[in-house]
């Protein structure tokens, strides 16, 4: 059974966390394990988003009372236990893949892990933790080779405190859901520490007695925080009424679904696909089913044979304009140099306006390490020579329509998406090719990429076309609301009116400025917690939980 031990100890009775005691070092591993499965859950498939702020709140009870190898062991628990499932989709491209991200991000987030237990030290801990949580976002998003996934704030892409990032973007709806997580596991070790009062034990000890009076309070706190990360619901930050309308279609064109990567990426059949999907758009719309689009936007990798270098794909592709009779985005593959670009085709004129990609996914779209990894997979030569990033944002010219494009991975990436709004985009487009990660069925990768278009949609409060090649393409509202969707493995044509938005959200206004607040706030708690306590400390009584068998 779990029970409580008295020890004599600087610090009790105060609000510091570090001050309580903790689990024993076995139980406490069991509790990060959960926390990781917990926050995992938030996300798409599972998609249970209140679970974003048990995770937080579990590491925080199992980090109380670690030293310093344990907390390490701590943040690796739970770390493994988050990553390994949510990235699981990698499988398809190899499990050596899989398994050395997974483990990486694991790894950077136990080192993470003891800032965390020393901000523990801090009366003001839950502020500081969920400055952390948002310090360590940061870390991973840069560094060693950036990587977004797994952000708490992408977890609620259908939760009402999504209206935050319009606030301050992504960086503050994680410091709000983090700081949610940290009053409950506040609460929660009030509650425990006060369960040591009054009462003999089986084995013929006592509970130290402890006032109960902070329980109450550490509980309304939690409440209190709640219910304000929730009221996001009711902020004004979607002001579209008024605004003009478009008719925006995206083609999903399918690919062949080949048992493994190498046939899949090496088929020829997708420009077709998406070539006679939009010819069926075309008649649809000449038959009266279908309203006139004013733009199509097509897929990433909709062709990944150079139309410059190829007479028949340039022909195919300008067949499809001159039937649609409308601007399409085409996402395409370029080479001399090798470039992820979205090109805008005009009917009448051709190819015309580019946007290249400028986040290049590491180990995808260029191989660091390409020599070590050779010797030992052949994954390398899937992508033989690197991809050359593009430097800008780029906003499409269509009429009324001024279009700012990401593609794939970029959606993830804060920066990336508010560039094209600052630059005037009124309409966003998110070109994916998801096809890689879903041989085997998975559908994480693209519910996970989808939920973070939702977000980019709610935070700069513009409609969002989601094109990918095996889906799920998606139309979103600037609220975040899905307009349509097509499923997947299947051929789709998504059509339908979206507003056009000028307005910019406070969080496009004042860009990573809540972010790099936040993180300089918490460097210097954390430098805080660093100086001796000495001249602080109060002589008291801590409660150490012990489990006794």
């Amino acid at each position: 059974m779990i029970s409580a031990q008295a020890v004599t100890a600087a610090g009790a009775g105060t609000d510091r966390a570090a001050g309580s005691g903790g689990f024993r070092t076995r139980w406490a591993l069991l509790i990060s394990v959960a926390g990781g499965l917990a926050l995992f859950a938030a996300f798409p498939p599972v998609d249970l988003w209140p679970l974003a702020v048990a995770g937080p709140a579990l590491l925080v009870v199992a980090l109380t009372g670690r030293g310093l190898r344990a907390s390490v062991g701590c943040g690796l628990a739970f770390g493994l236990a988050f990553f390994v499932p949510l990235l699981s989709w990698l499988i398809n491209e190899a499990w050596y893949a899989w398994f050395a991200l997974a483990v990486a991000l694991a790894v950077i987030f136990a080192v993470l892990a003891v800032g965390q237990r020393l901000l523990l030290r801090l009366r003001f801990w839950p502020v500081a933790v969920a400055g952390w949580w948002v310090v360590a976002e940061g870390v991973r998003d840069r560094w060693p080779f950036p990587f977004p996934w797994g952000r708490l704030a992408m977890s609620q892409a259908g939760a009402p405190d999504v209206r935050w990032v319009a606030i301050g973007g992504a960086p503050f709806l994680t410091f709000l859901l983090a700081l949610a997580g940290a009053m409950i596991a506040r609460a929660a070790l009030a509650g425990l520490a006060s369960r040591a009062g009054g009462e003999p034990r089986a084995d013929g000890g006592r509970w130290f007695r402890r006032p109960r009076g902070p329980v109450p309070a550490a509980v309304l706190a939690a409440v209190v925080t709640g219910g304000l990360v929730l009221a996001g619901g009711l902020l004004p930050v979607d002001p579209v009424a008024g605004a003009p309308t478009v008719q925006a279609a995206a083609i999903q064109g399918d690919v062949p679904q080949a048992r493994n990567l190498p046939a899949q990426l090496n088929d020829s059949e997708v420009t077709q696909n998406h070539a006679e999907a939009t010819l069926r758009l075309a008649q649809q719309v000449k038959a009266g089913k279908l309203a006139a689009p004013d733009i199509v936007i097509w897929p990433e990798n909709s062709t990944d044979i150079d139309p410059f270098e190829d007479p028949a794909i340039y022909a195919e592709l300008a067949e499809a304009v001159a039937a649609i009779d409308r601007p399409i985005l085409i996402g395409e593959v370029l080479q001399n140099p090798e470039r992820n670009v979205g090109q805008l085709w005009v009917p009448g004129r051709g190819p015309t306006t580019m946007y290249v990609k400028r986040q290049l996914v590491p180990f995808g779209e260029y191989i660091p390490f390409r020599s070590l990894i050779s010797s030992f997979s052949s994954l390398p030569s899937l992508q033989p020579v690197n991809f050359t990033p593009g430097h800008r944002a780029v906003v499409f010219d269509v009429g009324k329509i001024k279009l700012g494009d990401v593609i794939c991975y970029e959606v993830g990436f804060d920066s990336l998406v508010r560039s094209e709004v600052n630059a005037g985009a009124n309409l966003l487009a998110v070109q994916s090719n998801d096809a890689d990660f879903e041989i085997d069925g998975q559908l994480g990768e693209t519910q996970e990429q989808t939920a973070m278009a939702r977000i980019r949609a709610v935070e700069s409060d513009r409609a969002v076309v989601y094109a990918s090649t095996t889906g799920e393409s998606t139309i979103i509202a600037p609220d975040g609301g899905v307009i349509t969707r097509s499923g997947v493995w299947r051929q789709a044509i998504l059509d339908a009116p979206v507003p056009l938005v000028s307005y910019r959200t406070l969080a496009d206004r004042v860009g990573s400025w809540p972010e790099y607040v936040i993180i300089a706030a918490t460097v210097l708690a954390f430098g805080w917690a660093l100086i001796p306590r000495r001249s602080r400390r109060r002589p008291g009584t801590k409660i150490a939980l012990v489990l006794r068998r």
